[in-house]
């Protein structure tokens, strides 16, 4: 199914680590071999977020070769000091996006701002000046760029490739906010799927739809009203 607000962008940087947040606690740190739901949908964020849509990844393309390095990392401890750990993360990384959004139907109050070529067309200006907020593969250290791109085009190092499997891997979390059904309703979510890779292409599932749910714990969904952490419509005159 095609969406009318689809936006593609490429998205590079010199190393990007993504994880299972089970194992980024402490010590060592290694990544998985390609992006995670979560990762891309957070660069997302990074570029246009408002609560009033969901942003949904729908494909992405590696581009370049799957490289790791190894690297001695100083990390701070809970209890003070410093301790030794090697972290693994991907090297010289570039991957083609394409996702599209929906409206957020947990947000009622936020309806009068349903204007769907707004949003679009905010989100494409974003994407061609590279971002609203800083952009991280995976984690702070992994610097991040955006920029507009057309899904498919150029080379990919696996489009002669039909298909490679990743096994058990983590996909995202579901926050109440973006609930799916009764069952995650004020919860936060843990997903889990299978990935696989076609010719340099993987198409995500939608959280909902992923085989593997998670509940982690109960949590409040942040309610947002008019004139207390949102301004209305009303103030630039678009509201009779």
């Amino acid at each position: 199914m095609q969406f009318p607000n689809i936006v593609e962008f490429k998205v590079y940087g010199d190393y990007a680590l993504f994880s299972d947040p089970i194992a980024r606690v402490g010590g060592e740190k290694c990544t998985y071999q390609v992006p995670t739901y979560e990762a891309l949908k957070g660069i997302l964020h990074s570029v246009y977020w408002k609560p009033t849509i969901i942003w949904y990844i729908d494909r992405v393309r590696i581009i370049k070769p799957i490289r790791t390095e190894v690297k001695g990392i100083r990390p701070i401890k809970y209890n003070g000091g410093n301790d030794l750990a090697y972290y693994t993360y991907l090297k010289d990384c570039e991957y083609q996006v394409q996702a599209h959004f929906e409206w957020n139907k947990n947000r009622p109050e936020l309806a009068q701002d349903r204007n769907e070529n707004k949003h679009h067309e905010i989100a494409k200006r974003m994407i061609a000046k590279g971002d609203r907020r800083d952009i991280f593969l995976g984690t702070r250290e992994c610097q991040g760029y955006v920029e507009p791109c057309v899904f498919g085009e150029g080379e990919s190092a696996y489009d002669g490739i039909e298909r490679l499997d990743f096994g058990f891997m983590y996909h995202g979390i579901t926050y109440p906010g973006e609930v799916y059904c009764d069952e995650t309703k004020g919860k936060m979510t843990l997903n889990f799927w299978y990935p696989v890779m076609k010719n340099g292409v993987i198409k995500f599932l939608k959280p909902k739809d992923c085989p593997v749910h998670k509940p982690l714990h109960e949590m409040e969904i942040k309610n947002f009203g008019e004139g207390e952490n949102f301004v209305g419509l009303r103030e630039f005159g678009e509201v009779k």
